[in-house]
């Protein structure tokens, strides 16, 4: 790694790093976006490892898709949680999620729309930070 000494530099080193970020960073809107709740409870019921599985198998089988992590979704008695959009539709939030229902999400519900046990009703709304 290159040492940083003056602030040409470090804009160089900033240039660098965007620019390899544009082959990651495209138009998501027809993409899978998967949020896991990765809050203290999260974590402690295994969602570390959900979200390295959705990761690792959604570009292992060539799914379009995002997958972040978010805080504390407020089901903290189903944890790990884990919120699936599909493009154009609303989205939908499964409880109890180990590695084998992560599985059974990417098979029947990314691929074919076909719900799967552990839906968690939706009593939030969403907010448009685009308004």
């Amino acid at each position: 790694m290159s040492k940083i000494n003056s602030i040409a530099d470090l804009k160089k080193k900033r240039d660098e790093l965007q620019g390899g970020l544009g082959s990651r960073v495209n138009d998501t809107s027809n993409a899978v976006h998967v949020k896991v709740a990765m809050a203290t409870c999260g974590i402690a019921s295994g969602a570390k490892n959900v979200m390295e599985f959705f990761s690792e198998q959604l570009e292992r089988r060539n799914i379009a898709a995002v997958v972040t992590q978010t805080g504390c979704m407020g089901y903290c008695y189903a944890e790990p949680t884990i919120e699936v959009k599909l493009p154009g539709q609303d989205p939908v939030v499964f409880g109890f999620v180990d590695l084998k229902r992560a599985d059974q999400i990417i098979e029947k519900y990314v691929k074919t729309g076909e719900l799967v046990d552990g839906i968690i009703p939706v009593n939030y709304q969403t907010i448009d930070l685009n308004v």
